[in-house]
């Protein structure tokens, strides 16, 4: 079993950054596919990133293209999103999620089952 624990949210004025994180814990595995959903209250969950920790290849939808990173710190088993430049509508809960020795290619990499654990989420707010 993995263990994902978010952490970093919080509350940020438009133009702003926070860097969050994810710690994984439990049985471990030598890579994963690994991403970041957010939810808005009201809102379907939609992907913001995921990254294949083997080779550090990454997805970004749109929206978040040239202003979040995804990122991994093998050593502390700890995945990260750095977002810069944030606006009100990023608002939301931010989770990460894992796949274990999955590569994050293939037909079924952008069904939200693909990622088999989850974290339970952290909060991250910005006002304008």
């Amino acid at each position: 079993q993995v263990q994902l624990v978010e952490s970093g949210g919080g509350s940020v004025q438009a133009g702003g950054s926070l860097r969050l994180s994810c710690a994984a814990s439990g049985y471990t595995y030598s890579s994963y596919c690994m991403g970041w959903f957010r939810q808005a209250p009201g809102k379907e969950r939609v992907r913001v990133a995921h990254i294949y920790t083997g080779d550090g290849s990454t997805y970004y939808t749109d929206s978040v293209k040239g202003r979040f990173t995804i990122s991994q710190d093998n050593a502390k088993n700890t995945l990260y999103l750095q977002m810069n430049s944030l606006k009100p509508e990023d608002t939301a809960l931010y989770y990460c999620a894992a796949r274990p020795l999955a590569r994050c290619s293939g037909t079924l990499v952008f069904r939200d089952n693909y990622f088999t654990y989850w974290g339970q989420g952290t909060q991250v707010t910005v006002s304008s």
